[in-house]
């Protein structure tokens, strides 16, 4: 056995991870010493050791580094290292982790100046993902906002203070894109501390910080309209529009001596507005259902139109008068309610009893009148619209509820039969031909189509353009009268104005109807000023 020379007459403290033996766990080794300084005295009395042990030191002699092993002749790789144990005596152990040794973490810092077969893996290159998300939208392109701030720039050339409320149309229009009659409204969402002015800086700040630049019209009108809290229009937001299209529009002047009739205009756009635009029903008009609906486009039209009665969607003057003066006719003691025995008489009792019940049900709407068993001029609103074109799908939606009495979302025979039963009684009454209510119902399923013959439901009526009719045929003898006879003049106007609605047609005939009556009743007073229909202004 070789001798060594022990540094310090002591010997050095022995760690058993040096031995690197595989076929022995490093914990076993650890935990019993003694068996790991008797595996050393074994390994050290064999030749090979005695060789490596003479190369070591000698090496240390002549001033090696022993850190160039790599370089030496002799290799300490743990294939020509002498073992203990003789090749194949035992199975290879499981991989041993040495994620917490802190001499392995040494051993592998130092191993790097070696000639490891491992690569180093390269850490991978950063992509850095452009911003997606703006929460204001997306920034216009700079060459459209230089284009815009030149813009405004010469708009408020001259204006150093700033521009007054009457001062703001151009901006309005021209800048911002704008119906003219949102100039207030937009000068108030500027100015709001209620200066009276809005400077250049106010402008673009609020133009460009709100990127309302690159919007669409309807989000631009939505947020000029909406309440800073809320993600929905209310009825009262469009007032401010409205009071300004009065004064502005050259269509309406002649109101501008009577208020009382201005506030009624307003509110009727604005009930027309919400029966065909808000379809939730709630009274909160969300951005979905403005862009879903016509009525930018019509703000667009009246904007652009001095006759203000072509505009037939929502502002036309004529359609107000007709509806009003309906109203009038009905509110008897004029304290703008109307009851049932009011609502009977709409249409000359075109209405059945049993259908005015549902209506002051509340099924079909929610009145919005507060006095018990009445109507408000806005629940009539609702009414006459639906009234006069049921082929529209507020309408249809309207009066399906009513005749859906079990409210499943079907209408069964039964049901049909319900409302039919004092309709047939009004034909006998009247000494009309009866239709029995078997040929009725054969006739409405042929008409509907629907896909199952059980029943009809409301994607069944929205699916037919003559389902309107099915529901005069069951509560308004008028009308089933005038179908049944197939009137050549009706008939005649629907193919020379295909595009005009039931409604359109109605408030025409309607108003000519009413404007007659108005004159021969000036005429029989011995008055000079008879109104002349081109004035359209029978107040």
């Amino acid at each position: 056995m070789m001798e060594i020379e022990v540094v310090g007459g002591e010997m050095a403290s022995f760690d058993a991870d040096l031995l690197q033996l595989p076929e022995f766990s490093q914990l076993a080794l650890k935990s019993n010493p003694h068996l790991a300084e008797e595996l050393f005295s074994i390994w050290l009395s064999l030749p090979e050791t005695n060789k490596l042990v003479k190369s070591l030191l000698s090496d240390a002699k002549s001033g090696t580094s022993l850190n160039s092993l790599g370089n030496s002749s002799v290799n300490v790789s743990g294939s020509s290292l002498p073992s203990v144990f003789p090749a194949g005596s035992t199975p290879p152990l499981s991989p041993r982790s040495t994620s917490g040794s802190p001499r392995v973490s040494k051993q592998r810092a130092g191993l790097s100046s070696l000639a490891s077969p491992l690569k180093i893996v390269s850490e991978p290159v950063r992509e850095v993902i452009p911003q997606f998300y703006f929460k204001n939208g997306r920034p216009p392109p700079t060459e459209m906002r230089d284009q815009c701030v030149f813009a405004i720039d010469q708009h408020f050339y001259g204006h150093m203070d700033g521009l007054q409320v009457q001062e703001f149309k151009s901006i309005t229009k021209e800048i911002c894109k704008l119906p003219s009659f949102f100039s207030t409204a937009l000068f108030r969402k500027i100015d709001v501390e209620g200066t009276g002015i809005v400077t250049r800086d106010q402008f673009v700040d609020y133009w460009m910080r709100g990127n309302l630049l690159t919007k669409d019209l309807a989000t631009r009108i939505y947020i000029i309209l909406k309440r800073p809290d809320r993600s929905y229009l209310t009825q009262d937001d469009f007032k401010p529009v409205l009071r300004e299209l009065l004064t502005s529009h050259p269509g309406l002047e002649f109101l501008q001596s009577t208020p009382e009739f201005q506030e009624r205009y307003a509110e009727t756009v604005i009930y027309r507005i919400f029966y065909y635009i808000n379809r939730s029903g709630t009274g909160h008009l969300t951005l979905r259902e403005l862009k879903r609906g016509n009525l930018i486009a019509a703000m667009q039209h009246v904007d652009e139109e001095e006759d203000i009665n072509k505009v037939l969607k929502y502002f036309s003057y004529e359609h107000f008068y007709v509806i009003y003066c309906k109203f009038w006719e009905l509110d008897t003691d004029h304290d703008f309610f109307i009851d049932k025995e009011n609502l009977i008489r709409y249409g000359n009792h075109a209405l059945t009893y049993r259908i005015v019940d549902r209506i002051f049900s509340q099924v079909p709407r929610k009145f919005t009148s507060k006095v018990v068993g009445k109507m408000c001029y806005e629940d009539f609103v609702y009414f006459m619209l639906s009234e006069e074109d049921k082929s529209s799908e507020p309408a249809l939606e309207y009066w399906f509820r009513c005749i859906d009495l079990d409210g499943n979302g079907l209408l069964t025979p039964n049901e049909l039969q319900y409302f039919y039963e004092e309709q047939l009684h009004r034909m006998e009454c009247m000494a009309q031909e009866p239709v029995l209510f078997e040929d009725v119902l054969c006739q409405i399923v042929d008409m509907i189509g629907p896909e199952n013959q059980g029943y009809i439901t409301l994607r069944d009526l929205k699916g037919c353009k003559l389902s309107g009719n099915v529901f005069n045929i069951l509560f308004n003898l008028n009308k089933f009268i005038a179908f049944e006879s197939r009137d050549p003049f009706l008939i005649r106007q629907e193919r020379e104005n295909p595009t005009l609605t039931e409604w359109d047609r109605f408030a025409h005939r309607e108003y000519i109807r009413l404007s007659m009556e108005e004159d021969a009743e000036n005429v029989s007073n011995g008055s000079g000023d008879i109104w002349d229909e081109s004035l359209e202004a029978p107040f």
